[in-house]
Protein backbone atom coordinates (compact mmCIF):
# COMPACT_ATOMS: atom_id res chain seq x y z
CA UNK A 1 0.00 0.00 0.00
CA UNK A 2 2.69 2.93 1.22
CA UNK A 3 4.84 1.94 -1.99
CA UNK A 4 2.15 2.28 -3.81
CA UNK A 5 1.49 5.68 -2.30
CA UNK A 6 4.68 6.53 -2.66
CA UNK A 7 5.11 6.14 -6.38
CA UNK A 8 1.54 7.96 -7.20
CA UNK A 9 2.94 10.58 -5.78
CA UNK A 10 6.28 11.08 -7.41
CA UNK A 11 4.71 10.24 -10.51
CA UNK A 12 2.14 13.32 -9.80
CA UNK A 13 4.93 15.55 -8.60
CA UNK A 14 7.32 14.15 -12.21
CA UNK A 15 4.18 14.29 -14.50
CA UNK A 16 3.57 17.72 -13.28
CA UNK A 17 7.16 19.27 -13.99
CA UNK A 18 8.07 20.44 -17.51
CA UNK A 19 9.44 18.20 -19.78
CA UNK A 20 12.05 20.95 -21.13
CA UNK A 21 13.90 20.92 -18.07
CA UNK A 22 16.16 18.09 -18.86
CA UNK A 23 17.22 19.48 -21.91
CA UNK A 24 18.11 23.01 -20.39
CA UNK A 25 19.82 22.00 -17.75
CA UNK A 26 21.79 19.54 -19.47
CA UNK A 27 22.64 22.92 -21.76
CA UNK A 28 23.54 24.63 -18.63
CA UNK A 29 25.66 22.19 -17.66
CA UNK A 30 27.60 21.79 -21.08
CA UNK A 31 28.23 25.70 -20.84
CA UNK A 32 29.40 25.97 -17.31
CA UNK A 33 33.15 26.07 -16.39
CA UNK A 34 32.79 24.29 -13.55
CA UNK A 35 29.52 23.08 -11.82
CA UNK A 36 28.98 23.68 -8.08
CA UNK A 37 26.02 21.85 -5.93
CA UNK A 38 24.43 22.93 -2.62
CA UNK A 39 21.41 22.24 -0.67
CA UNK A 40 20.85 21.71 3.17
CA UNK A 41 19.90 18.37 4.66
CA UNK A 42 17.94 15.78 2.74
CA UNK A 43 18.28 17.98 -0.69
CA UNK A 44 22.06 18.11 -0.23
CA UNK A 45 22.23 14.27 -0.22
CA UNK A 46 20.30 14.44 -3.09
CA UNK A 47 23.08 16.98 -4.77
CA UNK A 48 25.40 14.50 -3.75
CA UNK A 49 23.91 12.01 -5.71
CA UNK A 50 23.67 14.14 -8.97
CA UNK A 51 26.79 15.32 -8.26
CA UNK A 52 28.70 11.81 -8.25
CA UNK A 53 26.87 10.97 -11.25
CA UNK A 54 27.75 14.61 -13.39
CA UNK A 55 31.05 13.34 -12.47
CA UNK A 56 30.75 9.63 -13.62
CA UNK A 57 29.86 11.64 -16.87
CA UNK A 58 32.87 13.73 -17.41
CA UNK A 59 31.51 16.88 -15.61
CA UNK A 60 34.01 18.94 -13.67
CA UNK A 61 31.94 19.50 -10.04
CA UNK A 62 31.69 20.24 -6.81
CA UNK A 63 29.89 20.15 -3.53
CA UNK A 64 29.53 23.10 -1.89
CA UNK A 65 30.59 22.99 1.82
CA UNK A 66 33.34 20.49 1.06
CA UNK A 67 36.91 20.91 2.39
CA UNK A 68 38.14 20.64 -1.32
CA UNK A 69 35.86 22.75 -2.69
CA UNK A 70 37.65 25.74 -5.04
CA UNK A 71 36.16 29.07 -5.05
CA UNK A 72 33.47 29.92 -7.67
CA UNK A 73 33.98 32.07 -10.13
CA UNK A 74 32.26 33.52 -13.29
CA UNK A 75 31.47 31.11 -16.04
CA UNK A 76 30.59 28.61 -13.48
CA UNK A 77 27.32 27.39 -12.42
CA UNK A 78 25.90 27.02 -8.57
CA UNK A 79 23.01 24.58 -8.70
CA UNK A 80 20.69 25.75 -5.48
CA UNK A 81 18.68 22.74 -4.35
CA UNK A 82 16.10 23.82 -1.77
CA UNK A 83 12.21 22.65 -1.31
CA UNK A 84 11.49 25.93 -0.05
CA UNK A 85 14.06 28.25 -1.61
CA UNK A 86 14.48 30.11 1.66
CA UNK A 87 17.18 28.00 3.47
CA UNK A 88 19.10 30.86 4.76
CA UNK A 89 22.80 29.04 5.00
CA UNK A 90 21.83 28.78 0.63
CA UNK A 91 20.99 32.29 0.58
CA UNK A 92 23.64 33.30 1.68
CA UNK A 93 26.21 31.17 -0.86
CA UNK A 94 23.72 32.06 -3.99
CA UNK A 95 24.28 35.94 -3.13
CA UNK A 96 28.07 35.24 -3.59
CA UNK A 97 28.12 33.07 -6.56
CA UNK A 98 26.24 35.92 -7.44
CA UNK A 99 28.57 38.85 -6.53
CA UNK A 100 31.35 36.96 -8.12
CA UNK A 101 29.01 36.92 -11.55
CA UNK A 102 28.38 32.48 -11.66
CA UNK A 103 25.34 31.61 -13.10
CA UNK A 104 22.27 30.10 -10.74
CA UNK A 105 19.93 27.28 -11.00
CA UNK A 106 17.55 27.15 -8.34
CA UNK A 107 15.57 23.51 -8.28
CA UNK A 108 12.48 24.09 -5.86
CA UNK A 109 9.02 23.20 -4.96
CA UNK A 110 8.17 26.52 -5.12
CA UNK A 111 7.68 28.91 -8.23
CA UNK A 112 8.43 32.31 -6.03
CA UNK A 113 11.42 32.93 -3.32
CA UNK A 114 14.27 34.42 -2.06
CA UNK A 115 16.81 32.46 -3.78
CA UNK A 116 14.27 31.99 -6.99
CA UNK A 117 14.86 36.04 -7.33
CA UNK A 118 18.27 35.87 -7.63
CA UNK A 119 18.78 32.59 -9.55
CA UNK A 120 19.04 32.98 -13.12
CA UNK A 121 16.85 29.86 -13.57
CA UNK A 122 13.84 28.02 -11.40
CA UNK A 123 13.46 24.45 -12.39
CA UNK A 124 9.80 24.27 -10.54
CA UNK A 125 9.52 20.35 -9.60
CA UNK A 126 6.22 20.13 -9.81
CA UNK A 127 2.99 22.22 -8.55
CA UNK A 128 2.80 24.11 -5.71
CA UNK A 129 -0.73 22.84 -5.19
CA UNK A 130 0.56 19.50 -5.11
CA UNK A 131 2.92 19.97 -2.02
CA UNK A 132 0.22 18.90 0.78
CA UNK A 133 0.66 17.08 3.54
CA UNK A 134 0.82 13.25 2.71
CA UNK A 135 0.57 11.22 5.66
CA UNK A 136 3.79 8.30 5.65
CA UNK A 137 5.73 11.04 3.55
CA UNK A 138 6.77 13.88 5.59
CA UNK A 139 9.10 17.01 5.91
CA UNK A 140 10.13 17.68 2.27
CA UNK A 141 10.26 13.42 1.51
CA UNK A 142 7.79 13.89 -1.79
CA UNK A 143 10.27 17.54 -2.74
CA UNK A 144 13.37 15.13 -2.41
CA UNK A 145 12.05 11.69 -3.82
CA UNK A 146 10.92 13.72 -6.84
CA UNK A 147 13.69 15.77 -7.49
CA UNK A 148 16.20 12.81 -7.43
CA UNK A 149 14.05 11.13 -9.72
CA UNK A 150 14.05 14.19 -12.09
CA UNK A 151 18.23 14.65 -11.35
CA UNK A 152 18.59 10.96 -12.61
CA UNK A 153 16.36 11.63 -15.40
CA UNK A 154 18.50 14.47 -16.17
CA UNK A 155 21.54 12.01 -16.17
CA UNK A 156 20.09 9.21 -18.15
CA UNK A 157 19.26 12.18 -20.74
CA UNK A 158 22.47 13.31 -20.92
CA UNK A 159 23.93 9.80 -21.21
CA UNK A 160 21.99 9.12 -24.25
CA UNK A 161 22.28 12.57 -25.55
CA UNK A 162 26.17 12.23 -25.67
CA UNK A 163 26.77 8.82 -25.78
CA UNK A 164 28.94 7.89 -22.41
CA UNK A 165 29.06 4.24 -22.47
CA UNK A 166 28.77 3.10 -18.83
CA UNK A 167 32.55 1.33 -18.96
CA UNK A 168 33.86 4.83 -19.46
CA UNK A 169 31.74 6.05 -16.20
CA UNK A 170 32.46 3.21 -14.28
CA UNK A 171 36.03 4.61 -15.12
CA UNK A 172 35.80 7.45 -12.81
CA UNK A 173 34.15 5.62 -10.50
CA UNK A 174 35.99 5.86 -7.12
CA UNK A 175 38.33 3.05 -6.79
CA UNK A 176 39.37 3.76 -3.25
CA UNK A 177 36.73 1.78 -1.83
Amino acid sequence: MHKQLVVDKISGILGSTKDSYEQKLTYLLDRAGRIFISGAGRSKLVGNFFAMRLMHGGYDVSVVGEIVTPSIKVGDLLIVISGSGETEQLISFTKKAKEVGADIILISAKGNSTIGDLADEVFQIGKDDLYQKVKGMPMGTLFELSTLFFLEATVSHIIHDKGIEEEVMRSRHANLE
